[in-house]
Order: C-alpha cells, then sequence, then structure tokens
C-alpha cells in the first residue's frame, strides 16, 4: 500500500470551551450511530456534558480523553484512552470525528498516530485495542490502514436502538505500531 500524506492534527486537553461542540455533535444522530451512549435523546444534556468534560479535566473517570484540532485550530472530535491497565499494559481506543465536513479526510487517522504515539511513549502500553460495530465498514477500514488486526467478534456486544448488535475487537501492539511506523515521515502513514 502505498503511504498517503495525512492532515495535521493536534490533541489538546479538553476545556470547559469544549462543551458547546461536544453538546452540539451528541444531538446529530448521525455522528453518534457508532458511538456507545445512552438510548434517548438527546443522549446528554449540556450540564451532563459539561460534568463528564470536567471529570476528563479533572482524571477521575478513568479516561485520557483529548481534542482534535486542525492544524489551523479547528475543534472537530475526540479521541481517549479509557480502560487503562497499567498492569499488563494496554488500553481501549475510542475516537469521534463530529464535525463531518471533516469524515473521510484522514483527520480520524491523524488523530489516531497521535494518541498510539502518546499511549506507548507516555504510558508505556504494549497493546491498545478497541471495539467497533460490525457494520461500521468505513471505520474497520480505517483502523486496518492504522495496522490493527481482529481479535475477535464480541457477539451481540452492544444495544442499538432497540437491537443488540455484534462489535469486532481489534487491536496494535506498540512493535507493530513502530515497524509501520517506522522511515515514514510523521504526517504519513
Amino acid at each position: 500500500m502505498t503511504a498517503t500524506r495525512l492532515p495535521k492534527v493536534m490533541l489538546r486537553e479538553l476545556t470547559l470551551e469544549d462543551v458547546e461542540d461536544r453538546y452540539q455533535w451528541c444531538l446529530d444522530r448521525e455522528v453518534t450511530k457508532h458511538l456507545n451512549m445512552p438510548d434517548k435523546y438527546p443522549p446528554f444534556s449540556r450540564n451532563e456534558t459539561k460534568k463528564w468534560i470536567q471529570m476528563c479535566m479533572d482524571k477521575t473517570n478513568g479516561y485520557e480523553q483529548k481534542a482534535i484540532i486542525t492544524d489551523n485550530g479547528i475543534h472537530i472530535g475526540w479521541i481517549d484512552l479509557k480502560n487503562i491497565d497499567r498492569l499488563n499494559k494496554h488500553a481501549e481506543l475510542g475516537l469521534a470525528i463530529g464535525e463531518k465536513s471533516y469524515w473521510g479526510k484522514g483527520y480520524g487517522l491523524s488523530a489516531m498516530k497521535e494518541m498510539l504515539q502518546w499511549g506507548f511513549n507516555q504510558l508505556q502500553l504494549n497493546k491498545v485495542w478497541l471495539r467497533v460495530e460490525v457494520d461500521n465498514e468505513k471505520a474497520i477500514n480505517s483502523y486496518r490502514r492504522m495496522g490493527y488486526v481482529e481479535e475477535g467478534i464480541l457477539r451481540q456486544d452492544r444495544l442499538r436502538n432497540g437491537l443488540f448488535v455484534d462489535r469486532l475487537r481489534m487491536s496494535i501492539l506498540k512493535n507493530e505500531f513502530l515497524n509501520k511506523s517506522n522511515g515514514m515521515p510523521a504526517d504519513r502513514i
């Protein structure tokens, strides 16, 4: 596969200024379709969104969640590591691009690459895993492109709109990520 140039992104700590963006994104059913959220509308109130972001900022909820910022300063989504197992050196990745005009342009891949570098280097993780609904083909293709491999199917793992859906568990190991990234410019994968 030929390496392609990825857009530049920056990951930064969340701030309370992120509340309104997050709240608006969560009102969009297309944005939240594949996210693990309450089966109600809206999934969260502004106040609940603010409390969640404050918990992320205070590091009291087990999430290492960051805002995704484009190279021209636009806040387009969030990415996190959660279920961090420091003993066994692995964590679960979560990602959402809330600004739909940035979908399909490599911003999720760029954010993933930054978060993986951070997790493997700062948190000293050996593996980052994720769960993705089996019908979310675009996301699955992005994860494969990043180097994730399939570990198995989690049967009826998420209740979505009153029906259970299967999720695929995928992971990438530190050495796989380093081998894939080795020798490539920072903006390619």
